[in-house]
């Protein structure tokens, strides 16, 4: 099983996933769970990504209450595909990550995830493989993102360049060059901005459909302010977080904007940055990809998949869900496959994403008794 909390914080998908299908496919998801946050722990998570008061305290707690969501994400899909517990070999949860700071500080860093995956295991009764960064953050990587690696497995074609975007509350891009070598690197903000200008301006989580994104007007001089952050002009390998694009950055980007804008006018204009930072990491690194799948929160995004698709008119942009796979199982049968690499003790990382020293095994075990 995998399970994946992302940076959009609205809950927690989990799949079934049976890696030896009998159509000789890389794999079939057998059932998919999803149950959302309540507003408070997703209020509290989100908070937990800043420095506040009593903050171990907290995120000790917040994490005990994302694994009991967890648990009842596994009971779900394990009823919805008839299977017993002790049929499933391993859950593979990543918990919620609310600081990623690899390589600074001391030159290793550190990414943290919230999670207890020794309570997952006493409440499903199933090993649980957890803490997949660690191992490649200490091998000099930035532990990020992980995903790439499966992309290939089940996305990639033979003699055929594509891109595979991962739209959360950050975008991550992979590359499957056509002559089967793979990069994959953070693009810069997903739906992080624009999830939290939609909370504050019309109290709602996100922006259903780009809708309201859509019936405003981009800012060309605030949008060449925010593209104008360092990041999107680092090389990779590289990886960022809500430690970067958070309502920090973008005050103090919009407090040194001249001029009235409406809030809806922001909304586009956010919504223009994430295309463009997607579409500018395909530009410079995939150029040649004519088939750019996508998957994530951001897929079912109608305005920002048509903005998408203007910035990348030589290719064909659509969800995961064209080439076998629904943009919301993704993540979650990503984690499934790590956990089987875990499993396999198969490395898990790739050199060229991550920037790690080599291959490594990636997790850590925590059996079920």
């Amino acid at each position: 099983m995998g399970l994946m909390s992302g940076t959009s914080l609205d809950g927690v998908d989990g799949v079934l996933v049976d890696f030896a299908p009998a159509d000789g496919r890389l794999l079939q998801v057998l059932a998919h769970a999803h149950r959302p946050f309540d507003a408070s722990l997703a209020a509290e998570l989100l908070s937990l990504n800043t420095p506040g008061d009593d903050e171990l305290h907290r995120a000790a707690l917040a994490a005990n209450a994302l694994v009991r969501i967890y648990a009842q994400v596994v009971a779900d899909t394990l009823a919805a595909a008839g299977i017993a517990a002790a049929q499933v070999r391993a859950i593979g949860a990543h918990g919620q990550t609310v600081r990623h700071r690899p390589q600074e500080f001391d030159a290793v860093g550190y990414s943290l995830q919230l999670n207890n995956p020794a309570l997952l295991a006493e409440l499903s009764g199933m090993d649980v493989v957890a803490d997949f960064r660690t191992r490649d953050i200490a091998a000099g990587g930035q532990g990020a993102p992980l995903v790439p690696a499966f992309h290939r497995a089940l996305f990639g074609r033979e003699r055929e360049s594509a891109a595979v975007l991962n739209i959360g509350g950050i975008s991550n891009l992979t590359v499957l060059a056509g002559d089967g070598s793979t990069l994959g690197f953070d693009c810069g903000p997903g739906n992080a901005l624009m999830d939290h200008w939609c909370r504050l301006h019309l109290r709602q989580p996100y922006d259903a459909g780009g809708a309201w994104a859509a019936s405003g007007r981009v800012l060309p001089d605030l949008l060449a302010r925010l593209e104008h952050d360092d990041y999107f002009r680092r090389p990779p390998p590289k990886s960022t977080g809500r430690d970067l694009f958070n309502p920090g950055w973008l005050t103090a980007i919009l407090n040194a904007h001249e001029g009235t804008a409406s809030p809806a006018d922001i909304q586009a204009t956010l919504a223009e940055l994430t295309a463009w930072a997607c579409a500018d990491a395909i530009g410079r690194y995939a150029r040649e990809a004519r088939r750019v799948l996508v998957c994530g929160g951001g897929a079912l995004n109608t305005h920002l998949m048509t903005r998408l698709q203007a910035h990348l008119p030589a290719a064909a942009v659509a969800a995961t869900d064209t080439a076998g796979l629904p943009a919301n199982q993704v993540e979650a049968a990503a984690f499934a496959w790590l956990a089987k690499a875990f499993v396999d003790r198969a490395p898990g990382n790739l050199v060229a994403v991550t920037g790690a020293r080599g291959p490594r095994i990636l997790g850590a075990l925590y059996p079920a008794s």
